[in-house]
């Protein structure tokens, strides 16, 4: 995927407007007059964008949005959720009249403190978000839907995800008891054409269907994979690329026996990849891999538990064809025990993506979630939604020991916030006792920021059991990427403006 989005070039863009500096050298400079190294500044605009929810009668959802307090962003700024809704046209003239006027789904009042919403009161909508000045920098919006009964029953979450043109998932299907969704949700004023392409065992699945997918102007399209090639297949991985435009997408994975969740995309494909923080209760894992390009992959597969890196015995390796979709079950593999899911190319590294499913719970009482592969927690990331039961912060630390501070913001109601520093060492995964906000009333964020050693990977589990089904979903902590390098310059190009 596409990770340097173009909100941080926006926000490059828009501290240099605001600065008056910018990085300019004349062809003969020469010694002191060469421009200065890049300082990271706050962004100062994002974007997120929340895909439709379920459309159950019996669901209910709720949004939490959360801006970390950023030392150096602007003392103004604002950020709010709306629905997506497309352009109005005239019925006679054919003209475009505009958008629709909607009132925002969500408003936050200030960063450090979480914001609530729902969708009570209007037809479920993806939401399209924008947050300016101080609420740019780290800014998250959580989704997290309850869905008592029925096709993908339980607890679905997932962070909403900035625009971007291409998107890996590893994990999806196509087979019977399974209806799998990619929700494509257009943020700007033009439609965006979409190609979505599958992938099995036997390589691509020949269709026409997914080619030239057209997401109309502040839209969302559900499309349904089963319609996208004939016959059921499961361990299947989708690639949805954009050619003109962006959109946001997330993949909504119902199931009729395991329950659903949403399935996030995985990070950009890689030799080494991290899935942390798999539930230390789970009954059933599975890793789903595939390899873009023209050359196979041998992946090593290791679990980095509470104590080392281990392998699971009957599950050393993994061979991944080129252009291949493969699966491996691993079974109840953490044993009882926090872990994460390291694998690594052996020999000549061969880029893949992955994500493991998830089961906890036996058999009519079993409940599903997906890990996709994520980057580490770098600099600062961050997780909404959290309450003082059902929340497990996992982190790992697959290469050198590592020191992290996790903070817990004030409550969305009312609470204190507090901090905790935790050492993780080398090749193991911590699920942690994290901080809750002292008085405590509503919800809380938590940001995880980098102190020392190496990189840790992160993930947040929300878990809330129902009639005996262990509800769960679960969100992982890649770096909010708050920040932009920003050229200094030996000389300040207002001056010359005012001449």
């Amino acid at each position: 995927m596409n990770r340097t989005t173009l909100s941080l070039i926006a926000g490059a863009t828009a501290l240099a407007a605001v600065t008056g500096f910018a990085s300019l050298n004349a062809p003969a400079a020469s010694g002191d007059n060469t421009a200065k190294a890049a300082a990271q500044q706050p962004v100062e605009r994002t974007s997120l964008l929340c895909p439709q929810p379920s459309t159950s009668e019996i669901a209910e959802t709720a949004y939490t949005s959360f801006t970390p307090v950023t030392q150096g962003a602007v003392d103004s700024g604002k950020a709010e959720l709306q629905a997506a809704t497309q352009e109005s046209a005239d019925s006679t003239s054919g003209k475009k009249t505009g958008k629709k006027t909607v009132k925002p789904a969500l408003k936050p009042a200030e960063p450090g403190k979480p914001a609530t919403g729902d969708g009570s009161g209007s037809e479920p909508s993806a939401l399209v978000g924008t947050a300016e000045g101080k609420f740019a920098p780290g800014w998250t919006v959580q989704e997290t839907t309850a869905v008592a009964a029925g096709t993908g029953r339980g607890l679905l979450g997932t962070n909403c995800t900035a625009p971007d043109t291409e998107f890996w998932f590893p994990g999806v299907s196509t087979a019977t008891g399974r209806t799998d969704y990619v929700h494509l949700t257009n943020p700007d004023d033009s439609a965006a054409v979409v190609d979505i392409e599958l992938y099995g065992k036997d390589g691509t699945l020949k269709s026409a269907v997914g080619e030239g997918i057209t997401v109309q102007p502040h839209a969302s399209e559900p499309i349904l994979l089963s319609t996208l090639a004939s016959g059921q297949q499961s361990d299947l991985t989708a690639h949805v690329t954009v050619r003109s435009g962006r959109v946001g997408a997330t993949v909504q994975a119902l199931d009729d026996k395991i329950g659903g969740d949403w399935l996030a995309a995985s990070t950009d494909p890689a030799g080494s990849l991290v899935m942390p923080g798999i539930p230390k209760d789970a009954t059933a894992v599975r890793l789903v891999a595939f390899a873009p390009g023209d050359q196979d992959a041998d992946l090593k597969i290791r679990l980095a538990s509470p104590s080392s890196l281990i392998t699971p015995a009957g599950n050393e390796t993994l061979h991944v064809k080129a252009g291949m979709t493969a699966a491996a079950d691993l079974g109840d593999v953490t044993r009882g025990e926090a872990g994460s899911l390291v694998v690594t190319s052996t020999g000549t590294s061969v880029p893949v993506v992955a994500a493991v499913q998830v089961v906890r719970g036996k058999g009519d009482k079993q409940e599903m979630a997906f890990i996709p592969a994520t980057g580490p927690v770098g600099a600062r990331a961050t997780v909404a939604d959290n309450s003082f039961k059902g929340t497990t912060l996992a982190l790992s630390a697959p290469g050198q020991t590592a020191q992290v501070k996790v903070t817990a913001s004030a409550g969305s109601e009312g609470g204190t916030a507090a901090t905790k520093t935790y050492t993780i060492k080398s090749g193991t995964t911590q699920d942690v006792d994290a901080p809750v906000p002292a008085g405590l009333k509503g919800t809380y964020a938590l940001t995880v920021e980098s102190v020392s050693g190496g990189p840790v990977y992160a993930s947040r589990t929300l878990a809330s059991a129902k009639e005996g089904v262990p509800g769960f979903t679960i969100q992982t902590l890649p770096d909010d990427r708050g920040t932009v390098a920003v050229p200094e310059a030996d000389q300040d190009l207002s001056v010359l403006l005012k001449k």
